[in-house]
């Protein structure tokens, strides 16, 4: 057992598009060290999640060209998998193991402290 669940990593900010309210529950759950934002939101995220399926991957891209992006779908979506992979995201997962690998997926993405 941790000491306080500390492990290592950093409080980040990580922008949420496209992610259902009930997924964003379940990634507030995975993900309780973080603070989860919305398009809505002012300040600039450490990285990005999206719902590969409900966003134009291209169009995340675009907006956030220097922010590591993480983008998830169901495993059965071939043609969003393969427009994730081609606009550059960083990672790009099925959403059943974006359940098991999260945190170590966020962590990996997160820029470094300076």
């Amino acid at each position: 057992m941790g000491a306080g669940g500390c492990y290592g990593g950093r409080v980040g900010t990580i922008l949420l598009v496209g992610v259902d309210i009930f997924f964003r529950g379940k990634l507030e759950g995975l993900l309780p060290e973080h603070r989860l934002t919305t398009t809505e939101s002012v300040d600039p995220p450490d990285v990005v999640i999206c719902d590969v399926s409900r966003i134009e991957p291209q169009e995340v891209a675009d907006a956030y060209p220097d922010i590591p992006i993480l983008g998830f779908t169901n495993h059965t979506d071939t043609a969003g998998l393969r427009r994730a992979h081609a606009a550059g995201f960083d990672q790009v997962i099925a959403k059943s193991a974006l359940d098991e690998r999260a945190r170590a997926l966020v962590q990996e993405l997160m820029p470094p402290v300076d």
